[in-house]
């Protein structure tokens, strides 16, 4: 069983049951392409604690894909790695609260229940039962700052499952979400889904080349800073891969960052 399940780290120590709950309790939809949209995903109270323990944004570094930098060459996104290595930098108050999250988001038992809510698309994908399948959580806390913006993709062929969960204060933000779209081009791409902003919720989705377009619409300063956290679960099957994983995270401790 994950350390999780036995630690004590306040009202926090449960949150991998969480997780867990929210994934199986989701509809899982399918236009315009597999997904799941998660509501609740917190205790109210253990979302107060979440949000006043935001780390300091020096503890992040800027994400220098092409979509998210200024004129200038700054990034609008700054992100900080969620594994054990990075939270243990975080003043005492702030690892209470982080370091649990961080382990339930790289949990056996959540990504379980994510290969079974998705079994269907990940067995056709794989050619395996999800059983078999292996794959690697990279777990990321975003700031996306006004300006961010990320054109119509459907994510790389290295990964099998992207999450995201909404960390917004309050429902102002409800217009900023992810957005689906049926294609990456022409009149598919103008039919669209978008996942609501809102406290203590997220989605997730099986990665296919041919289906998973998303998006994220350029954001004002009217709309604010944009708060969320990624897991996204990275193809461990074969040497190769799987060496390539543990390379990414050695690489990340001595400061080469990936772009995407």
């Amino acid at each position: 069983m994950n350390e999780i399940a036995h630690g004590s780290f306040g009202s926090v120590s449960g949150s991998e049951d969480s997780f867990v709950s929210a994934v199986e309790r989701s509809e899982l939809r399918t236009q315009p392409f597999e997904h799941i949209y998660m509501e609740n995903v917190f205790d109210p109270q253990v979302y107060v604690e979440l949000l006043a323990a935001m780390p300091d944004r020096r503890f992040y570094h800027e994400l220098s894909h092409v979509d998210a930098l200024r004129p200038d060459g700054t990034s609008t996104r700054l992100r900080l790695y969620l594994y054990p290595e990075f939270l243990k930098r975080l003043p005492a108050e702030q690892r209470k609260i982080w370091v649990p999250i961080g382990r339930a988001l790289c949990s056996d038992e959540l990504q379980s229940a994510f290969k079974r809510k998705f079994r269907a698309a990940l067995e056709l994908r794989f050619g395996k039962p999800v059983e078999r399948l292996k794959l690697y959580p990279v777990p990321i806390l975003l700031r996306d700052q006004p300006g961010y913006r990320i054109g119509i993709h459907s994510d790389r062929p290295t990964k099998g499952i992207t999450v995201q969960y909404y960390l917004p204060r309050d429902d102002t933000q409800r217009d900023v979400g992810t957005i689906f779209h049926e294609g990456e081009s022409g009149e598919a791409a103008s039919r669209t889904t978008q996942m609501a902003f809102m406290p203590a919720s997220g989605y997730a989705f099986p990665v296919t080349q041919t289906k998973s377009w998303h998006s994220a619409a350029r954001t004002t300063e009217e709309d604010g800073e944009r708060v969320s956290m990624m897991v996204t679960y990275y193809v461990d099957e074969g040497f190769g891969w799987r060496l390539n994983n543990r390379l990414r995270r050695a690489g990340l401790r001595v400061g080469i960052r990936p772009r995407g």
